[in-house]
């Protein structure tokens, strides 16, 4: 059996999951290749399942990554998923479903529409890790940022800076199969006023947690709301932040190509192969 990792130039190299994956597949007798989504000369057809990982440069192109997405057979986390995971106007759903997520405002063009706060972040909708993505003190320059990305033709989204990153962090919840595996918290990434940044990666700090009940609930009801949409994904990353009234909100929910965070949790790499030999066989 084969087992493909699709990635990118050069985010295989970085990417920390892959290695300890390839490595907990082959105790289980499976060979993996790592493959490029974009390379026109790769092989799809051959393999018992194509895991989508490290394809971070699918911002530049969705539409070509979502047409990919279509033509490969036994993909995980699957077409439909990525289709409505790679732009994070998917928050509308969630929220208008209940879930409670950051307070979110799209395509601001006036300091007026900007929503109440100390400090914004605006963001492009498709966007990976803190690409295109800044933090701003000065409601004049989160406004020319949200009008230069919808100048671009791109969808902004601003919302309020929670204050709590800085102190506590975000605390990312990890699900293999609709399962919780394992918790980190990630520091801080955006600093004040900096220029938003091209690059699909930033560094950050992690370490690993212990999530509170809290933690627990909220990732399972947005979890919950991706069963009621007929959403079965493999994995998956929820990311939350806590607000000044200690509840916990929605900040991304990442079924596309999150880093899991393995090497922060003994035993998740095995989690993951058990879970995709489970799909393969079923």
């Amino acid at each position: 059996m084969i087992v493909a990792l699709a990635s990118a130039h050069p985010y295989d190299t970085i990417d920390a999951d892959l290695p300890l994956l390839v490595d907990a597949l082959s105790q289980h007798g499976v060979e993996t290749v790592i493959r490029y989504w974009d390379d026109p000369q790769a092989r799809w057809d051959d393999v018992a399942v194509t895991l989508v990982r490290s394809c971070w440069n699918y911002i530049e192109r969705r539409e070509a990554f979502l047409a990919w997405a279509e033509r490969i057979p036994h993909l995980q986390n699957t077409a439909d998923i990525l289709r409505w995971n790679t732009d994070k106007t998917y928050l509308r759903d969630l929220a208008d479903a209940g879930i409670d997520v950051v307070p979110t405002h799209w395509d601001v063009r006036t300091t007026e529409e900007l929503p109440a706060a100390l400090e914004w972040v605006v963001k492009p909708s498709v966007s990976a890790g803190s690409a295109d993505t800044a933090r701003w003190a000065m409601p004049d320059d989160a406004v020319a940022h949200s009008r230069a990305l919808q100048d671009a033709g791109r969808t902004a989204m601003v919302q309020p800076y929670i204050a709590s990153v800085d102190a506590q962090g975000e605390t990312a919840m990890i699900y293999i199969e609709g399962r919780f595996s394992h918790a980190i918290v990630k520091g801080p990434r955006l600093t004040q006023d900096s220029a938003a940044g091209t690059e699909p990666t930033r560094a950050e700090s992690v370490v690993a947690t212990t999530p509170e009940p809290a933690h627990h609930d909220a990732a399972e009801r947005v979890l919950g709301i991706c069963r009621d949409r007929g959403l079965d994904p493999l994995y998956a990353r929820i990311d939350l932040v806590e607000d000044a009234s200690g509840r916990q909100l929605l900040l991304e929910l990442e079924l596309t190509e999150p880093s899991l965070f393995l090497p922060h949790a003994g035993g998740a790499a095995d989690r993951l192969a058990d879970a995709v030999l489970r799909r393969v066989a079923g």
